[in-house]
């Protein structure tokens, strides 16, 4: 469409529209390795600006086959998701606001940080949990879009699990207030006989027409960002409908999501960290599931990879810790050090307990240690310290969170790939699955960082790749496929919170089946029958399309 911001400015849209190099060359990326050029950034001032922006594409997409809208917060997607070829909704210049913490919920707009929205939390004691590995770069809109998850999960849950009430433009360019239903009323609100009471009609009778094919279509793992959740959104037994279930993970493509409640777990004061340096992974099978018995908090780990980037691009923390961090870190090393003298680990697994008193953390930490024994597991408890995120083990934590930063930002001749960075795996397959798909990598000779949440058997492969060469572009298909249908034939998901975007979107049919595949399509066409919002994902994703968009320049 010919002079876009002059036809916004009339059509009554009042914040800003940038169609600036810079601007548009910021908005063609995200942390995935897809680039797509916008033709205008628009930065709405609130809620009826975004009402009008969606009020314009609607009315105009006949005429301009090509104008659809794309929400982005911080722009940290590594799927491509928050990337796209018309109008990029910049949530984070004026949608920053959260109101205060009442009670055991929070509500904010999506271009609110995360670290902003935790500190006004943790001032009532009080946290939500599902936070991503990015906890310091992301925004919440970005959080709720991917249905987010990470260290925290294996204990809480993810996103979804935390979100209350959400308001939404839908398609026909109003916003609504989408929340849980009763039976009673999700019938009054079907009886509107409106735009609004259409959406809850269909999607109820899809959920109730089929059933029992829509609940056993859940993935047999503990978390999953394919697909819509349809399984999470009728409960026949306990009567309540819940569309929030849709929306949360969606990424943007059945509305705009202006504003999230989320509830709050109270924060638990200590926690202790057992330590686990495995020189091979022969004992996993045995390893997980005793580790499971004790209940943790989390159950993370990272590979020898990880650890010999962090090693060598030691310096680099000094930016993200300050001085006094960065001392701190290098001190705490000491005696990582002379373990390391006895043998790289192939991994690093960390098992941390959480608990109200210093006495509940100890007797949980000292009963696993024992159980452990013969893994040589060494345990630091933090929280007893008048700082408790200065406690000894915070120094693995740092490596584990701050991993792909540092590799994106400090491996000069290659870039990171992440292509096959977000599979899940029943746990108790890992001591087979894990050797799979070393050789994997193996043939293809990739350069890969793995880290993952061991507990939900949830990985990231980061693999280092110079994308600029075509020998290496070549790699990417084969390689990506090989990986997910080792996924599938373990009975995964292959993504537990990244979410499907531009890297997996096209893998939803082989993921879920024709049928369900064929539900989602329509979940979408309920929703969105003008396809105006992030195409090119979810069941608009195409394989071509998605690989014809690889970055060629970083």
């Amino acid at each position: 469409m010919k002079n876009l911001k002059t036809a916004l400015t009339k059509f009554g849209f009042l914040g800003e529209l940038d169609d600036s190099p810079e601007a548009l060359e910021v908005a063609s990326h995200d942390a995935s390795m897809y680039e797509l050029r916008p033709q205008l950034v628009a930065r709405p001032l609130d809620s009826a600006d975004v009402q009008r922006l969606v009020r314009f594409v609607t009315k105009y997409k006949k005429a301009n086959p090509e104008l659809s809208l794309t929400g982005r917060s911080a722009g940290t997607d590594m799927a491509g998701g928050a990337i796209n070829e018309s109008i990029i909704i910049d949530f984070a210049a004026h949608f920053n606001k959260m109101q205060p913490v009442t009670g055991t919920t929070a509500t904010t707009q999506p271009g609110v940080f995360y670290r902003d929205f935790e500190k006004e939390t943790l001032k009532r004691n009080l946290l939500m949990p599902s936070y991503p590995a990015s906890r310091d770069l992301a925004m919440m809109g970005g959080i709720v879009s991917n249905n987010s998850g990470g260290e925290k999960s294996l204990e809480y849950g993810k996103l979804e699990d935390f979100v209350t009430q959400l308001k939404v433009v839908f398609a026909d360019g109003k916003e609504y207030t989408v929340k849980q239903l009763t039976k009673k009323e999700l019938d009054a609100k079907i009886n509107q006989g409106d735009y609004e009471g259409k959406i809850y009609k269909r999607i109820y009778e899809l959920c109730e027409e089929h059933y029992d094919e829509i609940k056993a279509a859940k993935p047999g793992v503990s978390k999953n960002s394919m697909g819509y959740t349809l399984w999470r959104v009728w409960d026949r037994e306990t009567g309540i409908f819940d569309l929030t279930k849709l929306i949360v993970g969606a990424e943007g493509t059945l509305g705009m999501v202006t504003e999230a409640t989320l509830r709050l777990v109270p924060s638990r004061a200590h926690s202790g960290l057992l330590v686990l340096f495995m020189k091979n992974i022969n004992d996993l099978g045995e390893l997980i599931p005793r580790v499971l018995e004790s209940k943790p908090a989390t159950f993370e780990s990272f590979d020898d990879q990880t650890l010999y980037l962090s090693l060598r691009f030691m310096p680099a923390f000094y930016k993200k810790l300050g001085l006094k961090g960065f001392i701190h870190l290098l001190f705490s090393l000491i005696p990582d050090g002379i373990q390391l003298l006895r043998g790289v680990p192939k991994l690093i697994l960390m098992v941390e307990f959480n608990g109200d008193s210093e006495e509940e953390v100890r007797e949980k930490v000292h009963a696993l240690h024992r159980k452990l024994k013969n893994y040589r597991a060494r345990y630091e408890i933090n929280g007893f310290e008048e700082d408790p995120s200065e406690g000894r083990s915070e120094k693995f934590w740092i490596m584990r969170r701050y991993s792909f930063q540092i590799l994106r930002s400090k491996v000069k001749d290659k870039h990171t790939a992440p292509y096959i960075d977000d599979f899940v795996v029943p746990p108790k397959h890992l001591v087979n699955f894990l050797p799979e798909l070393q050789r994997i990598i193996k043939k293809y000779k990739l350069f890969a960082t793995i880290a993952g949440h061991m507990g939900d058997g949830n990985f990231h492969v980061i693999p280092l790749m110079k994308i600029e060469d075509e020998s290496e572009r070549k790699k990417l298909e084969p390689s990506q496929r090989e990986v997910n249908n080792l996924v599938l034939k373990y009975g995964g998901s292959l993504s537990g919170e990244h979410n499907d975007g531009l890297v997996r979107g096209p893998w939803l049919e082989a993921q879920f089946g024709k049928n369900i595949y064929a539900m989602f399509k329509e979940v979408k066409d309920i929703f969105d029958p003008d396809n105006i919002f992030n195409p090119h994902k979810k069941t608009d994703a195409t394989w071509d399309f998605s690989f014809s968009h690889i970055r060629e320049h970083f």
